[in-house]
């Protein structure tokens, strides 16, 4: 049949080397999707269910979604009372290659670092290119921590010498360089973590020559197809507010305390790991989990792959401990 077309096969040299677990879900529910980047360019495209297989939201005390002035963002509040001084905050920008996503489609990962850190999440609806290029997802960023600053408090009883930043992918690349810009302000805005799973943070990377370029999902295609979205200017690539790793040293230096989830089996991992060796060097505590034949996606695959669960779990024990929650 026609619709059992297979469209993304998994190339032989990657069988041996990926997770069993998920070259079985690939073959069985990933395998017949058209790649997005092969079809002409529609806003309809971003209609097409999120990827498949993950799991449902869990409880949450409260969810309110809030203006920006271009956008919004959606508010998660755990369930029962709050410490003392308020919740601290976790501000967390959905992947998507700047392109697709929304505060919809990661609601099983909010709701999981709200409940199992006991922060409140502020899941950020930033705006897409290409209808919006670089920097505007950048400006939305900055906008939701300024809010959180300036009205965390009062509006969402938020304790805000406890903020965090956190994204998977493209928000992996608004956070990190979140945590520059707010290191960057005048007075410098303090963060207590920052927490990246598998993170674009070098745009200039030639990723055709990765030794991951035949791994499926994200295959180098449909990675360059969204940097193009977004960047479509190259004199771009090496400015900081869009690959965070070529940030001056004496900026990166001042970032917080970072945890950095990286697939052994993403087009990404180099440059995420790159990323954490950079962070480590200027004196920022750092720690790299490498999840061992995993390719790009498997954090919205924690409902059907354990090692997507495991990714998830590890996320919000990491930002719990660094929030001083559990």
């Amino acid at each position: 049949m026609a619709s059992q077309k297979v469209h993304q096969p998994i190339h032989e040299s990657m069988l041996a080397r990926l997770d069993p677990e998920y070259v079985e879900f690939h073959n069985k529910d990933l395998a017949q999707i058209v790649p997005p980047h092969t079809l002409p360019w529609s806003p309809s495209l971003r209609n097409a269910p999120a990827v498949p297989g993950g799991s449902p939201p869990l409880a949450v005390g409260a969810t309110e979604d809030i203006d920006l002035t271009h956008t919004k963002f959606r508010a998660f509040t755990p369930e029962g009372a709050s410490p003392p001084n308020g919740w601290p905050c976790f501000i967390f920008f959905h992947g998507g290659g700047w392109t697709f996503g929304s505060i919809s489609a990661e609601n099983s990962f909010s709701t999981n670092m709200c409940s199992r850190a006991k922060c409140v999440v502020i899941s950020v609806d930033y705006r897409l290119a290409p209808e919006h290029r670089y920097p505007v997802a950048v400006e939305d960023a900055v906008e939701s921590l300024d809010w959180v600053i300036k009205n965390g408090k009062s509006k969402l009883n938020i304790d805000t010498s406890r903020v965090s930043v956190g994204g998977s992918s493209s928000g992996g690349n608004l956070a990190a360089i979140l945590a520059l810009k707010a290191a960057a302000a005048s007075p410098p805005i303090p963060l207590v973590f920052m927490l990246l799973i598998v993170p674009v943070t070098d745009n200039t990377v030639d990723l055709e020559k990765s030794t991951n370029a035949l791994t499926p999902w994200l295959s180098p295609a449909r990675m360059l197809w969204f940097r193009d979205n977004y960047l479509p200017n190259k004199e771009d690539y090496t400015k900081w507010d869009a690959s965070p790793i070529f940030a001056p040293d004496a900026l990166l230096a001042k970032v917080p305390k970072t945890w950095i989830a990286v697939c052994e089996c993403d087009i990404l991992a180099d440059e995420g790991i790159a990323f954490g060796k950079k962070l480590t060097q200027n004196g920022v505590g750092v720690e790299v989990e490498v999840y061992k034949g995993a390719p790009h996606p498997i954090m919205a695959m924690d409902g059907v792959l354990k090692i997507g669960a495991k990714m998830v779990s590890d996320a919000a024990a990491a930002l719990g401990k660094a929030l001083g929650t559990v």
